[in-house]
C-alpha cells in the first residue's frame, strides 16, 4: 500500500546528507540524527483493513510519535547528569534478564512432563471447596435458524427433547437449515456466552436458569432456541471438568516454585534465585 504523507510530516524529515541511506535501510520517512524510521516499519503499525484516508491519519500519528520519542531521547541523552548510573542500571537489568531466561529454560525442560488426570483429580478432591463458580454454567442445546426456515413448529418440539431419535432428526435438520447448532449435554458452558448469540440481556442469569428449562426468542432475521438440562449457579462448587484447567495451572506453578527453591538453588553458576522468580 503506497501512502501519500501530509506536507507537515514530510517537512520533519531530516535524511543524512552525502549518503544514500534509502539504499541501506529502505525508504526513509523520518530521521532524528542517526536514527531512521523506514516506510516498512511505519506501515507495520497500520492495520490492513483501514481505508486509505484513515491509513494516512494513522501514518501521521506514527511518524509524529516516533519523532517526538527520539527527539526527547536525544535531548535527554545529551543532558542527563549521571550517565554511568543509567549504564549500571541497564547492565544490572540485562544480567537479571539473562539469568531469568536461562532459569526459565531449565524450569520448562524440567516441567515438560504432562500432569496426569489422576494427579489433578487428587488435588481437586482435597481442595474442592476452594473452587467456586463466578459465572452460571449450563448443559443443554442451542440452535439458531432463519425465520423463513421450514418446520419451525417441529423444531419447537425437537429442541426440548432428550430422545436420541428426536435429537437425530434435529441434527439432520440443522445440516441444511441452522446458522448455529451447539449440543453440549455432556459439557458445561458459560450461560452468558450463549446469551451473547441471542438478542437479549439478563441482569440476573441465575434467576433465568432457575425458572426456565427452555428459551425461545425471535428477531427480524432468526429464531433462537435454548434448552437447559442442567445448571450450576454462581457460588456453587465448580465441577472438576470445568476447574481442570485451573487445577493444572496451580500444579504447574507449584512444581515451578519447588524446582526453583531446590534444584536451582544448588545449580551452578548461580547459587541464589532472584526474588523476582519466586
Amino acid at each position: 500500500m503506497r501512502l501519500i504523507f501530509p506536507l507537515v510530516i514530510l517537512s520533519l524529515l531530516a535524511v543524512s546528507c552525502g549518503r544514500d541511506t534509502s539504499q541501506e535501510k529502505g525508504e526513509i520517512v523520518a530521521s532524528v540524527r542517526n536514527k531512521y524510521l523506514t516506510r516498512q516499519e511505519m506501515e507495520e503499525g497500520i492495520p490492513k483493513s483501514v481505508s486509505p484516508a484513515d491509513s494516512v491519519i494513522i501514518a501521521d500519528k506514527i511518524i509524529r510519535h516516533w519523532i517526538k520519542d527520539n527527539l526527547l531521547y536525544d535531548i535527554a541523552s545529551r543532558n542527563i547528569a549521571d550517565k554511568e548510573h543509567i549504564d549500571q542500571l541497564t547492565e544490572n537489568y540485562r544480567r537479571a534478564l539473562v539469568i531469568y531466561q536461562y532459569q526459565e529454560q531449565l524450569v520448562n525442560e524440567k516441567l515438560s512432563r504432562d500432569i496426569s488426570d489422576e494427579e489433578m483429580k487428587r488435588y481437586y478432591d482435597a481442595n474442592s471447596d476452594k473452587f467456586k463458580l463466578d459465572q452460571t454454567l449450563v448443559k443443554g442445546l442451542f440452535l439458531k435458524v432463519p425465520v423463513d426456515a421450514p418446520q419451525i413448529n417441529s423444531v419447537r418440539e425437537w429442541y426440548k427433547s432428550s430422545s436420541e431419535a428426536v435429537l437425530e432428526k434435529l441434527e439432520k435438520y440443522t445440516v441444511q437449515n441452522a446458522v448455529k447448532y451447539d449440543y453440549f449435554f455432556d459439557n458445561w458452558v458459560i450461560f452468558n456466552e450463549l446469551i451473547d448469540y441471542m438478542p437479549v440481556y439478563y441482569n440476573d442469569p441465575d434467576a433465568v436458569v432457575r425458572s426456565n428449562k427452555s428459551i425461545e426468542l425471535q428477531d427480524s432475521s432468526y429464531y433462537y432456541f435454548l434448552t437447559i438440562k442442567q445448571y450450576l449457579l454462581q457460588g456453587d462448587k465448580a465441577p472438576f471438568e470445568y476447574a481442570k484447567s485451573t487445577v493444572r495451572e496451580i500444579l504447574i506453578n507449584q512444581r515451578r516454585v519447588n524446582f526453583l527453591k531446590t534444584e536451582l538453588l544448588h545449580s551452578k553458576p548461580y547459587r541464589k534465585v532472584p526474588s523476582i522468580l519466586l
